[in-house]
């Protein structure tokens, strides 16, 4: 059954800040195999310019997908979870995610397709830090694969 149209444009509330700290980086780009040493030593991140270690640009997507779940979670749009793959992922970065941020994520439905019987749910992500600044915007592609007919 195809999720319903009106949901296109539901925003849900922001999430519960997410402290980002110097080992869940350093965790992450070991995960991911980059040893970029901002990623991990706080004097070369220094002299990047930046007040402490940084993230690689994918660490983000634990948060925002995350915060994705108040979507994939609401009762009302109907998402089967058990038939979801992940379908697309990108970011548009105002700064770099730091060290020591506290970070929000407020999600909205930005489109919803049915194509050959599967859902796609596109979800945006706004991330902000604690003063309220912009820190980088996550689209997140959800595919509902079609029931299998018997």
């Amino acid at each position: 059954m195809a999720l319903d149209q009106s949901f296109v444009g539901r925003t849900y509330p922001p999430t519960a800040p997410y402290e980002v700290g110097r080992e869940k980086i350093r965790e992450f780009a070991e995960a991911v195999g980059d040893t970029n040493p901002a990623y991990t030593d706080p004097e070369i991140s220094r002299a990047y310019g930046h007040a402490d270690v940084i993230a690689p640009p994918t660490f983000v997507f634990s948060i925002t997908f995350r915060a994705a779940g108040q979507v994939v979670e609401d009762p009302q749009l109907g998402l089967d979870y058990s038939r979801v793959v992940h379908g697309d992922q990108k970011f548009a970065y105002t700064r770099p995610v730091r060290a020591g941020d506290r970070l929000t994520v407020t999600s909205t439905i930005e489109a919803i397709k049915s194509m050959a019987g599967n859902d796609i749910l596109d979800i945006r992500g706004e991330v902000h830090d604690e003063s309220g600044e912009h820190v980088v915007t996550a689209w997140t592609k959800l595919v509902a694969r079609a029931a299998e007919e018997v």
